[in-house]
């Protein structure tokens, strides 16, 4: 268990991120128009935070005598992603606070003891079951039924470490294709549209929702988030209620966000929640420009123990990602009326890669 936070650290304070991404990046960005300082700890040299923050520790997340380095020269400690070792949270938490809480890592580094998770809280999912072996995924399949889709327990990101099963399909070569490595095969789903609803929580347990987002993916990447989402008040009321149900029940103190599919189920249209993503999340960029807080200011002033502040989007807003090349033609927003770029640092062009995302608000 981390040591005790108190109940609210100054300005003068500074912030451990552990991860050096755009989503560190960003933080660091937040923490410093409330005035705080941020150090960051990440083993990729060049990462975009780098560039915005008072220090960095280039180390492995397993390098115990940084870790030690990195602790004693902060006053609390956060992450920008959900793959933090578990040991390096372990290690941290001994010595200062670490929020959101390591104990929610474990839940959602691994999909099935995330999704047993949710199932518990009575919240819906796709029907799923465990597969550790070519035969369980054979079992499994033969219960969920297809089309299926096998997912890795962990590191899955994007699209990554997953398999699209259809009849007919071999499933020793989805196996494969995975790795090996455990799994769980889920139904596929056929929603009407996909949303998520980004929540903070504080320390008091006072949580506040941002509008729900409908999000567009392509190649298993998200490309567009729109906000509002094009739902009905009551579907938009569910999702916020289960987002803050999750958080509740962890315990949260931070920003998360939950994906969710819309479904119609006959009497109108059902929620069922996909993943977790206990951070800020891709989905909640368009609040930098949208909104009156952001996403990344929402997370700080949580975990430093500032109240929650209640978030007013100033009009319609739409988040793109710049994805790979694409970046090569960010100049073409630059004179959009209502459109913001802003580009992550990122020193390798690569397929896939978020390279930045542009912003655009209608008042």
């Amino acid at each position: 268990m981390s040591p005790p936070v108190s109940r609210c650290v100054g300005p003068d304070a500074t912030i451990g991120i552990l991860g050096g991404g755009q989503l560190g990046r960003m933080l660091a960005m937040a923490a410093a128009r409330l005035g705080f300082k941020c150090h960051v700890l990440c083993p990729e040299p060049g990462s975009p935070a780098f560039d915005v923050v008072r220090r960095v520790t280039e180390a492995d997340y397993g390098d115990k005598s940084a870790l030690d380095r990195f602790a004693n020269d902060v006053d609390i400690i956060t992450y920008e992603f959900e793959n933090v070792p578990a040991e390096t949270a372990a290690f941290l938490s001994a010595r200062k606070p670490v929020l959101p809480d390591p104990k929610v890592l474990a839940v959602t580094q691994d999909r099935l003891a995330e999704k047993n998770f949710v199932a518990a809280l009575g919240i819906a999912t796709a029907p799923y079951r465990a597969a550790a072996s070519q035969a369980e995924l054979a079992a499994a399949l033969g219960a969920v039924g297809h089309p299926a889709v096998l997912k890795t327990r962990r590191f899955g990101y994007d699209g990554k470490g997953q398999a699209t099963l259809r009849p007919g399909d071999d499933s020793a070569a989805a196996w494969r294709a995975v790795g090996g490595q455990p799994a769980m095969v889920e139904a596929f789903v056929r929603f009407e549209r996909e949303i998520s609803v980004v929540a903070a929580r504080g320390h008091d347990g006072r949580i506040e929702c941002f509008d729900v987002a409908e999000n567009e993916h392509r190649d298993r990447i998200l490309k567009i988030s729109r906000v509002p989402a094009e739902v009905t008040p009551a579907v938009a009321a569910e999702a916020r209620r289960i987002a803050e149900r999750i958080a509740e029940a962890f315990g949260y103190v931070g920003v998360l966000a939950v994906e969710m599919f819309v479904i119609a189920d006959g009497a109108g249209d059902a929620v069922m929640v996909n993943e977790i993503a206990p951070r800020v999340h891709n989905s909640g960029h368009w609040t930098l420009d949208g909104c009156s807080v952001s996403q990344f200011e929402q997370h700080i002033r949580a975990v430093a123990g500032w109240p929650l502040a209640v978030p007013l989007r100033h009009g319609r807003a739409e988040m793109i990602n710049l994805i790979g090349d694409e970046i090569a033609d960010h100049r073409k927003w630059l004179d959009v009326p209502g459109a913001c770029v802003h580009l992550y640092g990122k020193q390798a062009v690569r397929p896939g890669r978020k390279m930045g995302h542009v912003t655009r608000v209608f008042r």
